[in-house]
């Protein structure tokens, strides 16, 4: 019997996966925000996928990451990602998306979704990219109120809920890992310390939070945090690393070139080397496949 794609797969385990991966060595996560990069990161070899809420906002809306993405929006994509693709699926759920009950729906229907991941920020709503200016907080009290409802909603106990503060621009480093504490505290099995500005931040957030919970670096090309090798933020003591835009930045980089190559020379065969051509295209999406499992049952035709 052909294997059917992955499209039509459902896939089983994927929590448990995450679970194994954060109890070994360190791993990267590149960010996707639609089907073909999901397909690239699937396809990569890389061991999990996060999907990033700036990179949606931007491919979906038209718009950067200043909280104009509603819930039915995200879930919607990340449905879409996480159908598309058979590692495990991290996703960026903002604030939760309103108080104790909207998170609790918010894990409920990720987790039916098929995401192994969720993580939730201790922004005040509408929230901003941790990388730019204009982030409000919550009180600790009510984002521990956010892990707690996180923690108590979901359906699979493998499901991973992610904290992360975005104290550090506003309070502090002290402040951010205070609330980690917090929050690791309230049941969080992922803390996120988010635009530490320096190597030194990042190893000081990583000791002070050693032995509470996995700790996860954010590597932002042009922001606030230092970009460093998976060796040096395993050595700092980070266990998981997400690249959240670093397709999206090259994708929309190499599409700006292509146009220009287009403009210029009235033919993109001048990018044809850096490109998949029609036949690789449709293989990352395994049209083969979908093409056998289609014969499989259509009816015979009249000269069969």
């Amino acid at each position: 019997m052909t294997e059917l794609p992955v499209g039509l797969r459902l896939a089983t385990g994927r929590s448990r996966r995450l679970r194994e991966l954060l109890a070994g060595g360190f791993f990267i996560a590149p960010g996707a925000f639609d089907c073909v990069s999901a397909r690239l990161v699937d396809t990569g070899g890389f061991p999990a996928l996060y999907v990033t809420g700036s990179g949606v906002s931007m491919s979906q809306l038209g718009a950067p990451d200043v909280g104009m993405l509603s819930f039915s929006e995200i879930l919607d994509r990340v449905k879409r990602i996480a159908d598309c693709v058979a590692v495990p699926v991290i996703a960026d759920a903002d604030t939760g998306y309103g108080g104790p009950l909207n998170v609790m729906r918010t894990v409920r229907e990720f987790e039916r979704a098929g995401v192994s991941g969720i993580q939730i920020e201790d922004q005040a709503w509408p929230k901003k990219c941790g990388h730019e200016p204009g982030r409000r907080l919550v009180p600790v009290a009510e984002m521990v109120g956010r892990i707690r409802a996180a923690c108590d909603a979901r359906l699979d106990a493998d499901t991973v809920i992610i904290a992360r503060t975005d104290a550090r621009a506003m309070e502090g480093l002290e402040a951010a890992i205070d609330r980690a504490h917090a929050y690791a505290e309230a049941g969080a099995d992922v803390l996120f310390v988010e635009s530490p500005q320096s190597a030194e931040e990042m190893g000081r957030a990583c000791d002070a939070l050693a032995g509470t919970a996995p700790m996860l670096a954010n590597m932002v090309e042009g922001g606030k945090t230092p970009i460093l090798p998976g060796a040096e933020l395993a050595a700092l003591g980070y266990r998981l690393a997400i690249y959240p835009n670093a397709l999206t930045r090259v994708m929309a980089r190499m599409g700006q070139v292509l146009l220009q190559h287009l403009q210029a020379d009235g033919t993109t065969q001048g990018m044809w080397d850096r490109m998949l051509d029609h036949g690789a295209l449709w293989s990352l999406f395994e049209h083969e496949r979908w093409y056998a499992v289609e014969q499989r049952y259509m009816a015979p035709g009249p000269n069969a």
